[in-house]
């Protein structure tokens, strides 16, 4: 089996939990790592974390295809390890280069959906987008295949909380707000929407917004060749790795807030992102996936069934999810962030197969927070 390349944990942030609901706060004295120096460390046994249990999750990771995980504890690194993987077709597509020192950057796949979830809720801060506006007010009429009276009642929180009842090609399947269906093809209308609301081009936006505030260097979007002609794949992706991606994680963490400056500006929206945003699949907030809920509906899954989405993780833990076991997890009651990049942990189609287990290994080494 292929060895793990980068495992990534992170802990910061208080947390308030309403029901099933997260919401986050920032902490009075959260540590931000700096963008130029070594990021501070912490041992796992002055962190009161168990270290044999702690080691036994990364030697998981590193036998289930990661290319990399890091654990950080109130944002300081109290674990990272750092694997290669043999390269597979799919994943060696996603692979786009390594960091001067040697750390693979990689396009995570849906990962990205939650990072436009995040600029779009900056865009509505500052007044640019109506989350409850059709999408037609910014791309015209004739941006899908439905009929115009349909067409018109899709909003752009509908494209953000897949139940816009479009599929992949944009064409019409049931009324809007009536179907949960995973649809990357009219998620992507998404990115079209922030381009024309701020008339500023994905990589500026992510760039001027998110990327150099947060010291996320390696960071960007790229095309896709290898998408052309298919409606199940965005034609771009952003490409990171985990010390990058764990930086935003650290900022969900702290309430959209990075080193004290409110990125977001945007009161409750990291709330509305992070919490149930339709009855269809209660697992699914704007573009983020939700544990803890009573009900889920996988991509693959056709309904939604009984049960949550990490049963052993903690109830608060939130995902951006990407295909190939692409990860970021904020656990805001262990003041925890998980970063994990590489390939599929087995060969099965959308499998959680690494959620769970690797879950099941660390809440064994992580101590719980007060």
């Amino acid at each position: 089996m292929a060895r793990v390349k980068w495992l990534f944990v992170a802990v910061c942030g208080a947390t308030v939990i309403v029901g099933r609901a997260v919401g986050i706060t920032q902490a009075e004295s959260p540590y931000v790592p700096p963008s130029s120096s070594e990021w501070a460390r912490i041992e796992p046994s002055k962190a009161g974390w168990d270290r044999a249990a702690l080691e036994a999750a990364l030697a998981y990771a590193g036998k289930a295809r990661s290319s990399g995980v890091v654990v950080l504890l109130d944002g300081r690194i109290i674990a990272e390890r750092d694997w290669s993987v043999a390269t597979s077709p799919a994943y060696s597509r996603l692979r786009i280069g390594m960091t001067p020192d040697g750390h693979a950057i990689e396009d995570v796949m849906s990962v990205q959906k939650s990072v436009v979830a995040f600029l779009a809720g900056i865009a509505e801060g500052k007044g640019q987008l109506n989350l409850s506006a059709p999408v037609s007010r910014y791309l015209g009429k004739g941006w899908s295949k439905a009929n115009a009276a349909a067409e018109s009642s899709i909003t752009v929180r509908h494209l953000m909380t897949m139940t816009s009842g479009l599929n992949d090609s944009v064409e019409y399947q049931r009324p809007a707000g009536t179907l949960w269906r995973y649809s990357t093809g009219a998620y992507s209308r998404t990115i079209e929407v922030l381009e024309k609301a701020t008339d500023t081009d994905i990589n500026t936006l992510t760039r001027d917004w998110l990327t150099t505030p947060l010291g996320m260097v390696d960071s960007r979007w790229v095309p896709r060749p290898w998408a052309a002609g298919d409606d199940t794949e965005n034609s771009i992706g952003f490409v990171t790795t985990p010390r990058d991606l764990a930086r935003f994680g650290l900022t969900v963490l702290a309430g959209g807030k990075w080193g004290g400056r409110d990125l977001l500006r945007n009161p409750g929206y990291l709330n509305r992102m992070l919490t149930p945003s339709q009855d269809l699949n209660p697992s699914y907030g704007l573009l983020w996936w939700l544990n803890g809920q009573s009900r889920i509906q996988f991509p693959e899954d056709a309904r939604a069934r009984s049960g949550s989405l990490i049963p052993g993780a903690p109830s608060d833990l939130v995902m951006m999810m990407g295909s190939g076991d692409k990860r970021c997890y904020v656990v805001s009651s262990l003041h925890v962030v998980v970063t994990r990049l590489g390939d599929l942990a087995e060969d099965t189609p959308a499998s959680l197969y690494f959620d769970d287990e690797f879950w099941r290994l660390l809440m064994k080494a992580a101590k719980p927070k007060a």
